[in-house]
């Protein structure tokens, strides 16, 4: 289990920036695959080639049954698909850890910017606000990381099915005791024997059971996030058109600049309207003035 130790450190930091689904997957992962393989199904498979059993003394006969027979040890084919299906969520760690280091640089940057008018300086020249990390490290699942989660989901879902399909074609789902094989070198018909295929039967459906059990999680995971973002949405749209939104300081900047630019323009208006107003009173008085000047010199 030694070698497992690394993977499982890893896939226990998604934990935290999961869901509840995830960490049930999670949890089904680490304990009915990952322990079973190592306690109990490499020593059930311990003895598969040396008790691969042919009923003839041909040199290389009986090798070359056992590599037809099992083009891939079950224990490794499993630990492939582990593998495997851990890759995706691991690229989503990767991903995760990326996001929260650039927004941690980006608070860091903030923490020298008091004052809101620096603030709205550093939006202007590209900064963006932390919208997907906290301060505590947790992360909301929204956005680029939910489009990252959801991808990740749905790469396991293939991989699942993949494997799934892959066991089927090159074993089956359960083994016989007895193995008929006729390949060259051997002379004839070989009768082969098989060690405790009860046994390893068993345990090739509790990992094809496990395996589905996954599967079915990682598309229950895919319907709750479709849920609960259709949901959030809904609640959005509700509290944008009935409660008012408080404004965060950096829109209130904004607005208020907004504000003044537009109050600037008002009076620059209502200015002109003025002068448009008092140019025809001149020019009346003008008019008037020049009456009684004809008046006065008759």
């Amino acid at each position: 289990m030694g070698e497992w130790d690394f993977l499982g450190r890893l896939l226990d930091k998604v934990q935290t920036h999961s869901t509840v689904v995830g960490k049930i997957w999670l949890t089904v992962l680490f304990v009915f695959r990952i322990l079973v393989l190592g306690a109990g199904a490499e020593k059930v498979w311990g003895d598969e080639q040396s008790d691969f059993i042919c009923n003839t003394e041909q040199p290389g006969c009986e090798n070359v049954c056992y590599d037809h027979a099992f083009p891939i040890s079950h224990v490794r084919f499993w630990v492939l698909q582990i593998i495997s299906v851990s890759t995706p969520t691991l690229v989503y760690l990767g991903h995760v850890l990326h996001v929260i280091h650039m927004e941690k640089k980006v608070r860091e940057s903030m923490k020298r910017q008091v004052q809101d008018e620096q603030l709205s300086l550093l939006l202007r020249k590209g900064y963006k606000l932390p919208k997907y990390s906290k301060d505590n490290g947790k992360v909301n699942i929204r956005g680029r990381l939910l489009k990252s989660y959801v991808v990740s989901l749905l790469c396991k879902i293939l991989l699942e099915v993949a494997f799934i399909l892959g066991q089927y074609y090159l074993y089956g789902f359960t083994l016989q005791p007895q193995y008929i094989c006729s390949r060259f070198p051997c002379p004839h018909k070989v009768d082969c024997f098989l060690s405790r295929p009860t046994e390893k039967s068993i345990f090739i459906w509790f990992m094809l059971i496990v395996a589905c059990v996954s599967l079915l999680l990682n598309l229950i995971e895919i319907f709750y996030l479709c849920v609960k973002k259709l949901s959030g949405c809904l609640k959005q749209k509700q509290d944008y058109t009935v409660t008012p939104v408080t404004p965060d300081p950096v829109q209130k900047a904004f607005r208020d600049k907004d504000a003044m630019i537009q109050s600037w323009m008002n009076r620059e208006l209502e200015l002109q309207r003025r002068e448009l107003g008092k140019d025809p009173a001149k020019s009346t008085a003008s008019q008037d003035h020049s009456v009684n000047m004809e008046e006065v010199h008759i």
